[in-house]
């Protein structure tokens, strides 16, 4: 009997080791050195982050879940329609990178997806006209409260109301960095962005695209 335990217990650490290896530990480019150390700028979190389950509405009406994440790499921000400065900014950054990063696609699409954290405004038509307007390959998403907050939180982000919402003017707080979600639907690390002196906080598009080169380059 105490055999059999001792094997039962082998067995199950193999199987933990092969699932750690595959989704934990760092992918590995062609001549053997991980994504970690080919890159320079990402920040990359030490285990991959689940998403929480979510269904949003797209830009077009209809819905996206989890689900759309998987074998694709997805770059994601947090932001608003009525956001005066980051949120257009990043947006037409990610805009003026987008054809060079869709080069070096190999076997792994991409895709960059704005979730709005501000669903009093952003009505799927706003959303529809805005993303449009940078990029017609992008992604806009809306959703009530109670599925943005954990969504958010498990990206390692956040947002707030800085004010009430009976003003037509008020602002929403909101991260600024650039998330990378990886092709298994995990949230694995982010571009974050640079605080300079008399500049918007916003990530460097040039950062995010040598990375992302990178990490495309590598399927």
């Amino acid at each position: 009997m105490q055999n059999k335990w001792v094997v039962l217990l082998a067995v199950f650490a193999i199987s933990l080791g092969v699932i750690l290896a595959i989704y934990i530990a760092p992918p590995s480019t062609n001549d053997g050195q991980s994504l970690h150390q080919q890159t320079q700028y990402i920040s990359w979190y030490p285990e991959p982050r689940k998403l929480s389950d979510f269904e949003v509405t797209q830009h077009t009406g209809e819905a996206m879940t989890n689900q759309d994440l998987q074998n694709k790499w997805t770059l994601a921000f947090v932001g608003y329609t009525f956001c005066p400065d980051i949120c257009p900014t990043t947006l037409a950054e990610l805009n003026s990178v987008y054809p060079q990063l869709t080069e070096k696609v190999q076997d792994v699409p991409l895709q960059v997806w704005f979730l709005s954290v501000d669903p009093k405004r952003d009505t799927v038509e706003r959303l529809n006209e805005y993303v449009n307007y940078f990029n017609t390959d992008f992604i806009a998403t809306t959703a009530t409260h109670d599925v943005l907050f954990p969504l958010v939180r498990s990206m390692g982000m956040m947002y707030s109301l800085s004010e009430s919402t009976e003003n037509p003017n008020y602002l929403v707080d909101h991260s600024a960095s650039v998330v990378l979600i990886n092709p298994q639907g995990y949230i694995v690390g982010r571009f974050k962005p640079k605080h300079i002196p008399g500049e918007l906080a916003v990530s460097d598009m040039q950062q995010v695209l040598a990375d992302m080169s990178v990490i495309l380059g590598h399927g």
